[in-house]
């Protein structure tokens, strides 16, 4: 299907030019929906990137606090660990069991880790703690911390550029319908017209 003459200006990469261009069809809700792209995908591009970058970094800074403050303890079990409840391997089976360190501080602490099945109370286990001597989960490697704060980053970025994305396709919308209504309008003028005289 050939497209006739006066609409190959609307198709190809020059679709969105033409609103910057004189044109005695261009109205001024085009050159001002024109602005509004502009200024939505500088927002997006801008917005988002910088937010993700911004977010990925204190996520790493955040990280990095925590494994300067975490440090590995050794624990003895208070008490022995539940037998495996399946036909596993002895020791493949992680069950919790309450286990007693002693802190940074030289306080005795206690609480809940998960241990091999079956181990007998004294087994030694390694404990992870921040610096009031609480347990805290392992840290993850340094390559594991990247990733999840690259994934931060994404998600925070992501969500930052779809507040100008979403609102400018709401403002865009209202100039559609405004610029319907307007060539309801003309057409309601000279639509009668046009029509005595093709007739």
């Amino acid at each position: 299907m050939r497209w006739p003459a006066s609409m190959t200006a609307f198709r190809g990469p020059g679709a969105f030019v033409w609103r910057w261009r004189r044109n005695p069809l261009r109205r001024r809700s085009d050159a001002l929906e024109a602005w509004i792209v502009l200024a939505v995908w500088c927002a997006i591009v801008v917005g988002g990137v910088l937010t993700g970058l911004a977010a990925t970094h204190s996520v790493e800074r955040g990280l990095a606090r925590e494994r300067a403050g975490w440090r590995p303890a050794v624990a003895l079990l208070t008490q022995d660990a539940p037998k495996a409840t399946t036909a596993t391997a002895a020791g493949a089976e992680r069950v919790w069991a309450k286990v007693r360190w002693l802190g940074r501080d030289g306080l005795s602490h206690s609480g809940r880790v998960r241990v091999a099945a079956g181990s007998p109370t004294g087994t030694a286990v390694t404990v992870w703690t921040d610096r009031d001597g609480a347990l805290v989960t392992p840290p993850g490697t340094e390559s594991q911390e990247q990733i999840r704060a690259a994934m931060v980053g994404v998600v925070v970025g992501l969500s930052t550029a779809a507040v100008p994305f979403l609102s400018g396709r709401i403002v865009r919308e209202r100039l559609e319908r405004r610029r319907m209504a307007q060539w309801d309008e003309a057409w309601a003028r000279f639509g009668p017209m046009w029509g005595r005289t093709t007739g």
